[in-house]
């Protein structure tokens, strides 16, 4: 299926105003109580809904599509041996064929040249910086953590972002409610918020109506919060990300698309990662490895056909990829009914699903 119209080339055309009251510090409960914005993507029909209204949308037949990566608590608050000054490291995958070398993120990183040792959870640990990058990215290696996993579920925190104002103490719910309830693979550093509205009560209603459940992993990594560094949407490219679609769920979908079946991707990962792997035709095929694939207004889409979403920050790359599906004015004139209905935004908001003929 094509894209709608570019959106022009600018990004400065993908800004928009946001109280900042509106921001999400809390998430729904329960989990399908947020508020769902239904978009006709060819009318640009708007309808308020709630997540939990989400099989009204829905056909029998249609595939929902899943992102069940898993979220590291791999957030560490450390000091620099010998001194008292402080420093953030999020790990983000291991590099190497140990457990002990892995990429990671510094804050601030000015403070950590190559050879500082960072002490991680009052000396349980420490960090070795063995390299530097730009951005903030580095290379550490860890000693005396054992496993690292097990690590972090002793002394890692959930990584929410730091627009929610408790992320460097983060709440006892946070651990359960910055995680899908599907999430089943560990190696994300951000939660694939889309899937943060379902329930296993929605799952379940949704299959009794006929709606197929299939599941894909793509790790979501830095790269999807940093934000746009260019003035040209053209230019702008985002950082790998390791991605799987088994052989059962490129047959599954690939077979509904030749029945003309709608395939709905949850979240903007899920899109990245069946685009990634779309043939021309529009089947799906398997596949594993890291993808760079920027999707900005303009791009073809060929594997999906309707997108439940969350509301992005202005000038991000997730709302290039949400402006590219459905266009840029439609998605602006959407966040706009959003801003004044008093919707929910950000990674514990609220949610919006863009389909063609949406309304019922």
């Amino acid at each position: 299926m094509a894209s709608a119209a570019p959106g022009g080339g600018d990004l400065a055309g993908f800004d928009y105003a946001l109280p900042p009251d509106r921001i999400a510090q809390e998430p729904a409960d329960p989990r399908d109580a947020a508020r769902l914005l239904v978009v006709d993507r060819r009318s640009g029909a708007l309808r308020d809904a709630q997540a939990a209204d989400l099989g009204r949308y829905l056909r029998t037949g249609d595939c929902l599509v899943l992102n069940d990566t898993r979220v590291l608590p791999a957030r560490l608050f450390g000091r620099i041996a010998g001194t008292d000054r402080d420093v953030e490291v999020l790990l983000l995958h291991p590099v190497g064929p140990t457990d002990e070398d892995w990429a990671a993120l510094l804050r601030p990183a000015r403070r950590c040249p190559v050879g500082t040792t960072i002490v991680l959870a009052d000396g349980a640990a420490r960090a070795l910086v063995t390299d530097r990058e730009e951005r903030g990215r580095a290379r550490v290696r860890l000693d005396g953590s054992g496993p690292v996993e097990a690590f972090l579920d002793a002394h890692g925190l959930p990584p929410l972002p730091p627009y929610i104002r408790r992320y460097r103490k983060p709440g006892g719910e946070d651990w359960a409610r910055y995680q899908t309830v599907y999430a089943a693979r560990p190696g994300a550093v951000a939660a694939p918020t889309a899937g943060l509205h379902f329930t296993p009560g929605l799952l379940s209603e949704l299959g009794s109506r006929g709606v197929e459940l299939h599941r894909v992993t793509l790790h979501v990594g830095p790269g999807t919060f940093r934000p746009v560094r260019v003035h040209r949407v053209a230019d702008h490219r985002v950082e790998a990300e390791r991605f799987e679609v088994s052989e059962a769920t490129a047959a599954a979908l690939t077979r509904a698309r030749r029945e003309g079946r709608r395939v709905v991707a949850v979240g903007t990962t899920t899109v990245r990662a069946l685009e990634a792997v779309a043939r021309p035709d529009g089947s799906v095929a398997s596949g594993a490895g890291s993808t760079d694939l920027t999707i900005v207004p303009g791009h073809e889409f060929r594997a999906v056909d309707a997108l439940l979403t969350n509301f992005h920050l202005p000038r991000s790359s997730l709302l290039l990829l949400v402006s590219a599906f459905a266009g840029r004015e439609r998605v602006l004139d959407a966040y706009a009914h959003a801003v004044a209905a008093g919707y929910r935004f950000y990674s514990y908001g609220d949610a919006m699903l863009i389909l063609d003929g949406a309304t019922p």
